[in-house]
This record gives C-alpha cells, sequence and structure tokens, in this order.
C-alpha cells in the first residue's frame, strides 16, 4: 500500500491533489454529522450564532477557501508538505461552501428542504471529479502521440465540448460531467433522446417547439418512468443514509426566553409629583 501510494502519488506530484480529496470528505461526513445531531436536538451542540443572527458554516468555508487558495499560491514552491497542507485548508473550506450550495443557488435557507439535495449533488460531483483526477484521467485530454496532433487535437477537444454541451441540455447532467473523462458518455448520451423536462425536450419535442414531435416526447416519458425514476429513488436514499431527509420541514425551535421589560405608567399632566405644578397650578408646599 505504501509503494503504491508513493508511486502513483507522491512521485506523479499528487500529493496535494490526494490531500484536497481527503479533507474534501472528511470535512463533508462532519459537517453532516453534526448538522444532525443539531437537528436532533443533542444538548452538547448548537449553532454558531453572534446576537440572533444565525452564522451558516457557509461563511466559514468561504475564509477557509481564500486561506487555503492563497497560501497555495505562496506555498507551491517552498514545499511540498505546505503545499498539502494549504490544499487540505482548501478542500475542507470547499466542503463546507458546496454543502449550503444549494442556500447560494436559492438566496434562501433551503439546507433541509427538498431544493437541499442540490448540496449534495454538488459535493458528489465535486468528489467523482477530484477522483477521477486522482486515477490520472483529465478532461477532454487528447491521447495523441506525445501530445502532437495540432488541428486534429484541436477538432478532437471542440467537437467533445459540442457534445458534451448537448447532452447537459438534454438533461443529463452526470453523462456530461463524467464524460469530460470519459468522452463515450458524451457520444451516447448526446445520441439517445432528452429527458422530458429537458430544455432539449422543450425546444424540440413539446408543444411549443416549432416542429413538434410527441412519438420522442412519448418515448422520453416512458423511458423516465421506466428507467430514471428508480435510479433516481436509489440515488435519493443513498441522500437521505448520508445527509438525512430533505423533503420534511425542519422542527420548530423553541422560542427563546426574554425577561419582561415593566415599563412605569407615564405621569397625568397635572399629577401629583415633584416639580409639576398641582391642579390648582400652585406650587406644592415643601
Amino acid at each position: 500500500m505504501a509503494y503504491w501510494f508513493h508511486e502513483r502519488i507522491v512521485e506523479v506530484h499528487r500529493l496535494p491533489l490526494f490531500c484536497f480529496f481527503v479533507a474534501l470528505i472528511t470535512a463533508f461526513v462532519f459537517t453532516r454529522v453534526n448538522v444532525r445531531l443539531i437537528r436532533a436536538r443533542v444538548r452538547w451542540l448548537g449553532n454558531v450564532s453572534v446576537g440572533e443572527m444565525h452564522i451558516h458554516h457557509v461563511v466559514f468555508g468561504v475564509v477557509l477557501t481564500l486561506l487555503g487558495g492563497v497560501a497555495g499560491l505562496v506555498l507551491s514552491d517552498v514545499s511540498t508538505g505546505w503545499y498539502a497542507f494549504s490544499a487540505a485548508v482548501f478542500g475542507v473550506g470547499a466542503a463546507l461552501v458546496l454543502d449550503e450550495f444549494a442556500l447560494i443557488l436559492h438566496l434562501r435557507d433551503v439546507y433541509w428542504q427538498e431544493e437541499g439535495r442540490t448540496s449534495v449533488d454538488a459535493v458528489f460531483v465535486a468528489i467523482a471529479a477530484t477522483g477521477l483526477l486522482l486515477l490520472g484521467l483529465r478532461p477532454l485530454a487528447w491521447s495523441g502521440a506525445d501530445g502532437r496532433g495540432g488541428w486534429t487535437a484541436s477538432a478532437f477537444l471542440f467537437v467533445n465540448l459540442v457534445f458534451a454541451m448537448i447532452t447537459v441540455l438534454k438533461g443529463k447532467i452526470w453523462s456530461g460531467l463524467l464524460g469530460l473523462f470519459v468522452p463515450p458518455l458524451l457520444y451516447v448520451g448526446a445520441v439517445r433522446v432528452a429527458r422530458p423536462g429537458s430544455p432539449w425536450a422543450r425546444w424540440c419535442y413539446s408543444e411549443r417547439a416549432r416542429r413538434p414531435r410527441p412519438r420522442l416526447m412519448a418515448k422520453a416519458i416512458h423511458r423516465e418512468e421506466r428507467w430514471r425514476r428508480p435510479v433516481i429513488r436509489a440515488k435519493i436514499a443513498v441522500q437521505e443514509f448520508v445527509c438525512g431527509r430533505h423533503d420534511l420541514p425542519a422542527p420548530a425551535l423553541p422560542a427563546p426566553h426574554h425577561r419582561r421589560r415593566v415599563v412605569s405608567p407615564r405621569p397625568r399632566a397635572g399629577a401629583d409629583h415633584p416639580g409639576r405644578p398641582w391642579r390648582s397650578g400652585r406650587p406644592r408646599p415643601r
């Protein structure tokens, strides 16, 4: 194991990427465990607040991402160890930011709502892409002899980008992202029928299209119900096992206890108070 790590990670200068990968997964798992315990009302855990303002962990993620990124730029030529450490700090910050990606996208707190699954998808995409990079794959890499190819390499990259765009527009996000590393997935995704709710289906299949294709739309709906739905249910089950339910409302927190302010009644005009005249207008005798 040590020999494999030294040969595949250290000698090929992937140690910073490996530290980023491990820190990303570890910080994400720790964060999810922490927030699930907070939601379960564990006594020794609680949200971070300043006064009455709740501080989301995306704030700490932005700070750590900035620190790790700047430190990596400074320490990249100083020491491999310090460079790997800065990459780990960057990975922790990236995990905290991506864990609340849905909050950034919707500009409201949807952490435990159905829209909050977008954050889990973003983290899974980041983990998958980083893992493929660790395996030595490169996005849209040209494998020509010694990197030579000239116009052929440029045309190859351009064609793959076009296929990737078509695949994403057809609603096949995972095929489009993974296809950047494995191009055959792009070709299959671009040729097959689009998903019914994708932009491609609205533009080319629906009744609003210039040339509606009801048969293709019916075929897309049938494939969605027959093949896609079970895969989505399995993915949601994995997400709920790792991250908790996202379609249930968060339990209401108990109302904070405030001290009741005792306000003295406002004195009436002409009442018997020191320094004030009587109703008759004469000063009070001492």
